[in-house]
């Protein structure tokens, strides 16, 4: 598999009433043709910044401070929104957590998924279009489409929306399709179905997928590589196998122990102690210090690089340091 998109050092900071928020921090990962990348962390950890600042749909009070996003080896940082119209929906394009707020209440379904084939396959004439919306709700899962078509999305239950949705975000053939917690408003069964259609589309179309969640349960269900976000930074990356089964930063663990599987006996879930720290006043040192029970002196001091595990986890904890106290296993 080919790179198809990679990201370095990238910075992102919004500018609010209190103060700069910095929202990303120094982040780089990449994605290959055909891969699915599942980005998780807690609210507010920049991962859905970090996916619209590739597709440049941030709000005016952000502003990218440094960095790359090489796609197919062009770095489109500069890019303006004229070329950035060529490149969404046809490259990239995203599907959104809350499908009703992504569809119009007042146009039927089938004409909103028209709209998008008429927008990126130009030169179809309007019976073409149609029939290929038609395709596309029915690669997404949605029976007898020719029908449903007629239909008004709030005569959809959510998973038939979240389909639609994806209908749409497939009406260019893109190569990257971004998730940001697709199955989050969705019941546990839906959610299912959700997951295992992105999972055919994505073997089935050879598209690359970025998925957003705080949910390592969907992260595990759907991904080839975990990249872990904290305080705006990817603290460990790995493939799903190695997040799951040899984490190494302690956050990482935190979550994992949190699952209903590690459940305690008195079926008392795991939690993280303490709260992240705000994005307008970041700790010195490592961000997660304060949280981490086996945190060292310079933890609190100086922020810790990637480690490298292996040559595809790496993990950005103290704790790895040749020089660190021997610590209870994962750290030994």
């Amino acid at each position: 598999m080919s790179e198809l998109l990679e990201v370095k050092d990238l910075s992102v900071s919004f500018d609010t009433p209190q103060g700069e928020a910095q929202a990303v921090r120094d982040v780089s990962f990449s994605l290959k043709s055909g891969e699915v990348l599942a980005v998780v962390g807690e609210s507010g950890c920049g991962k859905s910044v970090l996916c619209k600042t590739v597709m440049k749909l941030l709000p005016p009070s952000a502003k990218i401070k440094s960095g790359s996003i090489l796609v197919n080896g062009t770095d489109i940082i500069g890019y303006q929104e004229r070329d950035m119209c060529k490149l969404r929906g046809k490259l990239f394009s995203m599907v959104f957590q809350d499908p009703m707020a992504s569809l119009n209440p007042s146009i039927p379904v089938g004409k909103q998924v028209a709209e998008a084939v008429k927008i990126h396959q130009k030169g179809l004439s309007k019976k073409e279009i149609y029939k290929r919306a038609e395709e596309l709700m029915r690669l997404t899962g949605i029976a007898c489409p020719e029908e449903h078509m007629k239909w008004y999305p709030h005569q959809f239950s959510g998973g038939m929306r979240q389909r639609t949705v994806m209908a749409i975000a497939l009406a260019g053939n893109p190569k990257i399709v971004f998730a940001d917690e697709p199955t989050t408003a969705l019941d546990v069964a839906v959610q299912a179905q959700i997951l295992d259609m992105f999972k055919k589309l994505q073997k089935k179309l050879g598209m690359a997928v970025v998925f957003v969640t705080h949910d390592l349960g969907v992260a595990a269900r759907i991904a080839d590589r975990i990249a872990v976000m904290y305080a705006g930074k990817i603290v460990e990356t790995g493939t799903a196998e190695e997040i799951f089964y040899d984490a190494r930063h302690p956050y990482t663990l935190g979550l994992l122990r949190s699952l209903p599987m590690y459940a305690e006996p008195k079926g008392e879930l795991y939690t993280i102690p303490g709260m992240p720290p705000s994005p307008l006043s970041l700790p010195k040192g490592d961000a997660f210090a304060c949280r981490n029970e086996y945190a060292l002196k310079i933890d609190y001091e100086e922020e810790p690089p990637m480690f490298c595990i292996s040559d595809t986890h790496y993990a950005a904890t103290w704790l790895l340091d040749k020089r660190a106290p021997k610590l209870p296993a994962p750290y030994r």
